[in-house]
């Protein structure tokens, strides 16, 4: 036999259902509009004004995977009796979103548009291009010069000692070079020095390799010398050759050729006899020069064949070797190339000088 329920036990039975599921309900409800209350204030918040604003805001809040496609799954698990105000809450949120997300597209491309105003038919800025000290053009024309025949640069310290500056190179004991009025002594104990000359190098090399030896020694020389054709620090560029059977013939050839590349072919040249402690015979070579329009011999450089002592001293046999050296200085034949008058010209590093080069 079938039991009957009447009907005020089944809507008490409903009720208590009811009365045990709806806190739960109603908490749900009223997270997920805090929760989108909480968004929205968070929407507010957000500062668009960069394409980095844009993309984080649709990577944390627009995007597929941002916060608002999370409240919209969330919303599918809601009764359909609360649907109502969360739908109503969620709509309003979403407008929110875009209106945020347009107004930061618009402001960013509005930026964009000004930050490329340009007039675009006014006079372009000037661009100022440096300029090559004339020093440095000179020097690494003659190295230019020179390394086309077959010498190699070399180069060494310009804080010497008395044996590769003078000792080595002949001077003799009380040659005046010797003294602290023509030369810096950095040490005068020890006999530390500023290199007087590039001819250290060569002595350097010397007793490193064995000749056949063809190479120029450029660098910065150090005398207690000061006026308008002399400075107390300038530059040199020395040469040396030594091999089997080198004559005085041989370095006037080479010189000849140097002047011709560096002054012209029409220059006039002339060898003068010389001294110097480190060469025998020595010579000193005048080019021809025009100043103010009279023909004048003017000295550029120094050379001559090296002497038995200076081979010696740095373990190559004169009776087998036999060589050349020569010297110039760079700041004369800058001063003879752009006609300077006053050598402090090229070491004051003004622009109205340098800019002429």
């Amino acid at each position: 036999m079938t039991k009957t329920i009447d009907k005020d036990t089944l809507i008490e039975g409903f009720q208590q259902v009811f009365n045990l599921f709806f806190p739960f309900l109603y908490r749900i409800l009223i997270f997920m509009l805090e929760e989108i209350a909480q968004m929205a204030d968070l929407v507010r918040s957000f500062d668009l004004k960069t394409p980095m604003d844009i993309e984080k805001f649709k990577r944390e809040i627009s995007g597929k995977n941002g916060q608002l496609n999370t409240l919209f799954e969330q919303f599918k698990g809601i009764s359909g009796d609360q649907k109502k105000d969360v739908g109503k809450a969620l709509n309003e949120l979403k407008i929110l979103v875009a209106q945020k997300f347009e107004e930061g597209v618009a402001f960013v491309e509005t930026q964009n548009v000004k930050q490329d105003e340009t007039d675009y038919s006014l006079p372009g800025r000037t661009l100022h291009f440096g300029k090559r000290h004339p020093l440095n053009l000179v020097n690494e024309e003659v190295i230019g010069i020179f390394e086309r025949i077959g010498f190699q640069v070399k180069e060494g310290p310009e804080i010497e000692d008395d044996w590769h500056n003078f000792s080595a190179l002949n001077f003799a004991e009380n040659h005046p070079a010797r003294d602290m009025q023509d030369t810096f002594f950095v040490n005068s104990e020890h006999k530390i020095l500023l290199r007087t000359h590039t001819s250290s190098v060569q002595v350097r090399t010397m007793l490193k390799e064995k000749p056949p030896i063809r190479i120029i020694s450029p660098g910065r020389v150090y005398r207690c010398d000061s006026d308008a054709t002399h400075s107390p620090v300038f530059h040199q560029c020395e040469g040396l050759y030594i091999d089997k059977g080198v004559s005085f013939s041989d370095m006037k050839d080479v010189l000849f050729y140097f002047v011709k590349s560096f002054f012209g072919n029409d220059t006039k040249v002339r060898f003068r006899p010389s001294y110097f402690p480190f060469t025998e015979p020595s010579a000193e070579m005048d080019i021809g020069w025009i100043v103010n329009g009279k023909f004048k011999w003017m000295e550029i450089l120094g050379c001559g064949m090296v002497d038995p002592n200076v081979l010696k001293n740095c373990g190559i046999d004169p009776d087998e070797y036999t060589g050349y050296a020569f010297g110039m200085g760079i700041e004369r034949l800058t001063m003879l190339r752009y006609k300077i008058s006053d050598i402090r010209l090229v070491y004051e590093n003004d622009l109205r000088f340098i800019s002429q080069f």
